[in-house]
């Protein structure tokens, strides 16, 4: 069955695999709630809680970089089963958290073990993966988060429902518990190499004179800072802009989950022989193609503005599909072995600065009203075509084909090293 939608063989890698799984379930029940919870579970308003959150992401921001150097000392997988102690720890914490010192507190323990995971992810994708299906691999784990999320909303739902201070801690419980059994999945995943620097400035020095990777960098955070579009911009846009039913935006994520979860594969599959940097313009096409429609929604009625915001989501998640895969194999294989946490822990401060700008930017943006967002993101998107061009003149990897076959090579050596 996942041979047939374009995903890797799991094989001796399921633990892991069903880690993953079971951690975007985890994550998924909380997500939708996540301000809810602390305004049914303490007397902060939501001024407040909103305030602790943000407050929280810009104090935990300086961890990424900290945790890239940790990653290449040490290895990726005691971060990674250190960030899910963190996570569970935090949530465990919530439970019993009623002020406002006491929210943000555990909300950066929790945002740190999350960069822990996410700085020690791209890793252990590479360790349990070979050569020339990375695409496949990172493809294949982001369907699988995806699904989970939506699967862990629909349980999410159901505690919004009862709308019980109860319903709500036990969703914490079950995200809580759900970090504790990815840990000891996870315990199962192979080491990966160590660098054992301790020169860590020259080690970044060495970072952030790679000129390549400072033109991927920029593309990553185009691509980032787009992504943010399906959570921050487009549920305000269709129900307080365009004043759409309810349920549209439902309907909207439906559409991305589905096309992710069982058409990442086949995208992937349909890459092969595709040069990257020509995919990754492509992503942008979308993108832009898709900011024009959804402004165009401004332009009809409700009845035809359900069907262009439907059709806009649709074209908007070919751009996740076919980039995200895509970038995750090149950030990962660009980077020196040696050097990889911190390669990538750049990597995911490019996603940590977009959480943190785009809510508020998409906010203003709309404020002004409709035109501005969408003209402002198709500049970003033709920037990001133009930075992925660059990045093919600079970056041989991002020259050479998908292929999404291992190399026999890297397979053989793969198996020795898991002996």
């Amino acid at each position: 069955m996942l041979h047939r939608l374009g995903f890797p063989s799991v094989g001796r890698h399921r633990r892991f695999v069903t880690a993953i799984a079971i951690d975007a379930v985890g994550s998924g029940v909380f997500m939708p709630i996540s301000m809810l919870y602390f305004l049914v579970a303490t007397d902060l308003s939501l001024v407040q809680v909103g305030a602790a959150i943000s407050l929280a992401s810009l104090i935990a921001l300086p961890a990424g970089p900290l945790i890239g150097s940790v990653v290449d000392r040490i290895g990726a997988k005691q971060v990674l089963l250190a960030g899910n102690l963190l996570q569970g720890a935090g949530f465990v914490a919530y439970l019993v958290s009623d002020s406002f010192v006491a929210v943000t507190v555990w909300t950066v323990v929790v945002t740190i073990g999350r960069t822990a995971f996410w700085g020690s992810y791209g890793n252990i994708v590479v360790a349990i993966s070979v050569p020339g299906e990375r695409e496949k691999w990172f493809g294949f784990l982001g369907a699988l988060r995806n699904v989970g999320f939506a699967l862990g909303g629909l349980a999410s739902g159901v505690a919004i429902t009862i709308g019980t201070q109860t319903a709500y801690a036990a969703v914490v419980v079950v995200n809580a518990a759900s970090y504790a059994v990815a840990f000891l999945l996870l315990l199962a995943v192979p080491a990966t190499e160590r660098s054992g620097h301790d020169t860590p400035a020259g080690s970044w020095g060495t970072v952030l004179r790679d000129r390549p990777y400072r033109v991927l960098w920029l593309a990553q955070l185009a691509f980032s800072l787009s992504m943010m579009v399906l959570n921050f911009a487009l549920p305000v846009y269709a129900t307080t802009v365009l004043g759409l039913p309810g349920w549209v935006t439902g309907a909207v994520f439906t559409i991305n989950t589905i096309m992710v979860g069982f058409g990442q594969g086949l995208a992937v599959r349909a890459m092969t022989g595709r040069v990257r940097w020509r995919i990754l313009v492509l992503t942008n096409v979308f993108f832009a193609v898709s900011y024009v429609v959804l402004l165009g929604a401004s332009l009809v009625g409700i009845a035809v503005g359900v069907v262009v915001v439907l059709v806009g989501s649709v074209i908007y998640t070919l751009g996740e599909l076919t980039g995200g895969p895509v970038t995750s194999a090149l950030e990962a294989e660009a980077a020196p072995e040696h050097l990889r946490g911190r390669y990538l822990s750049m990597i995911q401060l490019a996603w940590n600065a977009s959480s943190t700008v785009a809510p508020v930017a998409f906010a203003w943006l709309l404020d002004v009203g409709a035109t501005p967002l969408w003209f402002v993101l198709l500049g970003l998107a033709l920037v990001g075509a133009g930075l992925s061009v660059l990045v093919g003149r600079v970056l041989p990897l991002a020259d050479q084909p998908v292929t999404n076959a291992a190399t026999e090579e890297a397979g053989e050596a793969l198996g020795s090293s898991a002996t």
